[in-house]
């Protein structure tokens, strides 16, 4: 099984594009922090569909917590053609969020 749930702390301002026909997707870098190695991280790259990706780019922002629920999945990249030497990435499809710490200083210096 590929299905996870994890705690990441949001990197970048997301990004939304969309499809020919319409549907929105916006990807987010994201923070992992390992817990047996406090100071040890993974960058991990989310993928958000539909409606989901227009809630990661209203509501969240830089430095935000949230908890995801999604689908692991890898892609092989190569990393340097001459050397023939391959990466793997993970990407997660996130299907649900839910906020666990947010930015709430951001959120009120935008509403005055």
């Amino acid at each position: 099984m590929n299905y996870c749930t994890f705690i990441v702390k949001i990197l970048k301002k997301p990004e939304k594009s969309y499809f020919d026909n319409n549907i929105a997707i916006a990807e987010v870098p994201v923070k992992f922090y390992q817990f047996q190695n406090s100071n040890s991280y993974k960058v991990l790259n989310l993928t958000f569909w539909g409606n989901l990706a227009n809630d990661i780019v209203q509501y969240y922002q830089i430095n935000d917590y949230i908890i995801i629920e999604g689908y692991i999945s890898f892609h092989k990249n190569n990393t340097d053609l001459f050397l023939n030497k391959k990466d793997k990435q993970i990407e997660i499809s996130v299907f649900k969020i839910y906020p666990y710490l947010l930015n709430i200083s951001e959120v009120n210096k935008t509403d005055k």
